[in-house]
């Protein structure tokens, strides 16, 4: 009903054994591998560290610094990736005895990346090592200055690297060239933490009796939360170690042992941690100080142990939160409808650009354009003589290459990112042109076809099946995400029990329909008012009519009682 073709897999799910191993399989992994994916551990996922290029000197150069007592200053970013990877950094230096500072760029005065007046006064603060994380990989000119100051230079990122990478003393990314970690799907957080591990072993090897008593007490566990944090809001796929690191990180994080992030759970009201909580809750909050003034209250969060000042940290992030959805929605509409006329022209790209519109929400408003018109996405600001935006993609178009070759072509000033989320700055006198080089870039990935709006659809089943025994099996699929969606089912012998319209803005629907079995099934359908599937599913002339849904399933707990749920996102005839 919704205009979109459904591709159901060719597993035969007669069982709910085997409709795990038709999503198991569509996940490509096969019955020989099903166990590890679905007990995942960090410890079954977990490389040496030093398969990371250069991450052996980084250690040296870090080991030496901490030794010799250097200050020792972090370089982070203002988004969550950023903030997490600064907060274990300073956490683990801070425990080893380490001297350490610390810079967060703000979003609207220096942006993204290294800025040359912070490492200067990095340096006129005593740092004499520079580390970065999440950041550093096109700092070219910014490491140049801080070798010829004299400092160390250490480059943790994740970011795709220009030809020439900086001169730093070691540059520790995934991405680059010449490394052959097949790690290229880390956050930064991750890279900081691989680091971390490898820095801690070395400094086990070298340090006199008084850093071993420091060290022995360090659980590098205990930054696993601030982890799977960085890894879900930077939207990074979760594979491998990816997704080793978000389940056992949510585990830490509803153990609420960070004072930051559990002030900040219960103001928040999350009951039970998930990969949407840490997304769509906590994610938002950290991000809110970065995206309207200065990320530094997020970090401090994350790092104090007082419990006042989390609360009134935790308020603050709160509050700020609130004041970019204002923010956001008044600028949401005229976004939405500039990218309604650029579709209306047949583009399979959107730029959007506003005068004097609020940085520090483009990237959002980015993603809910691109959720809505399942366009590659770029939304920006014009001020002073400048562009600035971000940009969100779709699977299949890598908007970090897009943007990377931009740079190279001198179409952009400045810019980075990965497949799904890239940030860029140019010049008004190049909107058109960026333009232009956006849509093109897209036709070429896309071999000239336009973006597939087709549903994958992971099995096809009887309505009678979906039941409890069923949720449980598909939960220890967990945690979902990039790389690994939730389970979308196709239920047939559905018959509309009922609808009816719910929620404050009335955009979402709850009902029930009957199964073959005779059995009910409740279901809800967000933003479905309004489409031709809530349409129907309101008229009460459908009553008693037998349809297919498409959807997702999933536990609705009431009152310390659990029942299946379906998540209606489309349906047929």
């Amino acid at each position: 009903m919704l205009g979109r073709a459904w591709i159901v897999s060719d597993c035969d799910a007669t069982s709910d054994d085997d409709l795990m191993r038709c999503v198991l399989h569509n996940r490509g992994v096969d019955d020989a591998d099903a166990e590890k994916f679905l007990n995942q551990s960090i410890h079954d996922y977990m490389p040496d560290p030093l398969v990371l290029r250069d991450c052996e000197s980084a250690i040296d150069v870090i080991a030496d610094a901490i030794l010799k007592n250097e200050r020792i200053a972090i370089y982070g970013d203002y988004d969550v990736d950023g903030v997490t990877s600064t907060a274990i950094f300073i956490k683990y230096l801070r425990a080893v005895g380490a001297d350490v500072v610390w810079h967060l760029p703000t979003r609207e005065g220096e942006g993204y990346g290294l800025n040359s007046d912070a490492i200067q006064n990095l340096y006129d603060n005593g740092a004499r090592l520079l580390i970065t994380v999440d950041c550093g990989i096109s700092g070219n000119a910014e490491v140049e200055l801080a070798k010829k100051l004299g400092m160390r230079v250490v480059i943790t990122d994740h970011h795709s690297p220009d030809a020439v990478i900086p001169g730093a003393d070691a540059v520790v990314n995934p991405k680059r060239t010449d490394d052959d970690s097949g790690l290229t799907y880390l956050a930064g957080v991750g890279v900081a933490f691989l680091v971390l591990v490898a820095l801690n072993r070395k400094l086990k090897s070298v340090g006199n009796a008084e850093m071993l008593d420091k060290i022995n007490s360090i659980n590098l566990m205990e930054f696993i939360d601030c982890v799977a944090l960085g890894t879900i809001c930077d939207t990074m796929l979760l594979v491998g170690l990816n997704r080793a690191f978000v389940a056992t990180g949510l585990k830490v994080l509803a153990l609420r042992q960070n004072i930051g992030l559990k002030t900040l759970m219960d103001i928040s009201k999350v009951d039970k941690v998930s990969v949407y909580t840490a997304g769509f809750v906590l994610g938002p909050r950290l991000n809110a100080a970065g995206r309207l003034d200065s990320a530094n209250p997020a970090l401090d969060l994350l790092l104090t142990d007082n419990p006042l000042v989390a609360r009134d940290l935790a308020q603050k992030l709160d509050s700020l939160n609130q004041e970019r959805i204002g923010i956001q929605n008044a600028i949401m509409d005229k976004a939405t409808e500039l990218a309604e006329q650029c579709c209306a022209r047949g583009k399979c790209s959107l730029f959007i650009c506003g005068d004097n519109w609020h940085g520090g929400v483009m990237g959002i408003i980015a993603g809910r354009i691109k959720d809505k018109f399942n366009l590659p996405t770029c939304v920006a600001t014009r001020m002073d003589g400048m562009i600035n935006g971000s940009g969100r993609s779709i699977t299949g178009i890598n908007l970090g290459a897009i943007i990377h070759d931009a740079l190279s072509r001198g179409l952009v000033a400045e810019g980075g990112g990965h497949a799904a989320a890239a940030g860029f700055s140019l010049s008004i006198e190049h909107e058109q042109e960026f333009c232009d080089f956006l849509e093109k870039s897209v036709l070429e990935q896309l071999n000239g076809a336009k973006p597939n709006c087709d549903v994958l659809v992971d099995a096809e089943m009887d309505a009678a099946g979906a039941t409890m025994t069923l949720i449980k099996k598909l939960q220890k699929l967990e945690p979902f995400g990039q790389g690994n969606p939730e389970p979308i089912l196709a239920l047939r012998g559905v018959v509309l029990n009922f609808a009816t319209i719910m929620g404050r803005g009335g955009t979402h629907l709850r009902g029930a329909f009957r199964t073959s079995a005779g059995g009910r099934l409740d279901f809800v359908g967000f933003n479905l008012v309004g489409t031709p599937v809530g349409d129907f599913l309101l008229d009460d002339a459908n009553i008693n009519t037998k349809i297919m849904v498409l959807g997702r399933l999933c536990e609705n707990s009431y009152n310390g009682r659990s029942t299946a749920q379906f998540i209606v996102e489309d349906m047929a005839l």
